[in-house]
């Protein structure tokens, strides 16, 4: 193989190649542009927790979805992150761990509900710096449940309760719904034939406080990069202080190796 085509070679394993790999292993994709680099992951399907789900099941991983996170808020060369949610729900410590690595990064992070954001997916809707929902999506809040054999002891009960208090919890911080009002969604009947909890759609899930905006791909991209922009200014800014800073106090210094030389002088 000769240099050039080599090089063309390793260009494709690098780029269009390795962007596509990616997509098909983790449903992600990067994007550059002159306005900034945003990472798009996906979170659909189920969350599989600790349990391996079946072959035929779409499953987000979260041994996956944990280390690329904490990788993309040290990366230089990501900008923001742009999450695209279409969820049933799933293992509830899996994906409020989820939600929380997300909650916790300092780089601009927007969600964006599509088709679904239900059960534990709520928390992973909130998370983000700014949640966004299209009108047509819809989200299903309901009190924690448990698969498999279940104690029937007052301990059992108190730890359902205190895991459903750490989800209210979560979702009132990172949101502009109160821990009541979801607490009362979770719990309301007669709205869903064979549950306990409510489904609530776009429009309603932004008067409720729950989601912050109505807005489909453009305009989750558009508040992604004005995000990118107030952070670049800010670094612009807080990097002309520090250099005006260094500047003064080097004079500073300048001024008192003079005056102690004139000092001597006349002595």
């Amino acid at each position: 193989m000769d240099t050039e085509t080599k090089k063309d070679h390793e260009e494709k394993r690098d780029g269009q190649y390795g962007d596509t790999q990616q997509l098909v292993d983790l449903g992600a994709s990067i994007n550059h542009n002159g306005r900034g680099t945003i990472y798009t992951l996906t979170i659909v399907g189920q969350v599989e927790g600790h349990q391996v789900l079946p072959e035929t099941a779409k499953a987000t991983k979260y041994e996956h979805v944990m280390p690329l996170l904490a990788s993309l808020e040290q990366s230089p060369e990501i900008d923001g992150i742009l999450l695209l949610l279409n969820t049933v729900g799933g293992d509830i410590e899996a994906g409020l761990g989820i939600a929380e690595l997300i909650a916790g990064m300092r780089k601009p992070t927007v969600s964006l509900v599509l088709g679904g954001g239900h059960s534990i997916g709520v928390p992973l809707a909130v998370a983000p710096k700014v949640s966004m929902i299209v009108p047509s999506a819809s989200m299903t809040i309901h009190p924690v449940r448990m698969n498999g054999t279940v104690i029937a002891a007052p301990q059992t009960f108190n730890y359902f309760e205190r895991i459903q208090e750490r989800i209210v919890s979560f979702v009132a911080k990172n949101s502009r719904i109160s821990k009541k009002k979801f607490l009362g969604l979770m719990l309301k009947t007669g709205e869903m034939a064979a549950d306990v909890g409510s489904v609530i759609y776009g429009e309603e899930a932004v008067e409720l406080g729950l989601i912050d905006r109505i807005g489909g791909l453009s305009d989750a991209l558009d508040c992604l990069y004005e995000q990118i922009a107030e952070v670049r200014k800010e670094q612009k800014r807080t990097a002309s202080e520090k250099a005006r800073k260094k500047k003064k106090a080097a004079g500073e210094g300048s001024q008192d190796k003079t005056g102690h030389k004139n000092s001597d002088t006349s002595q």
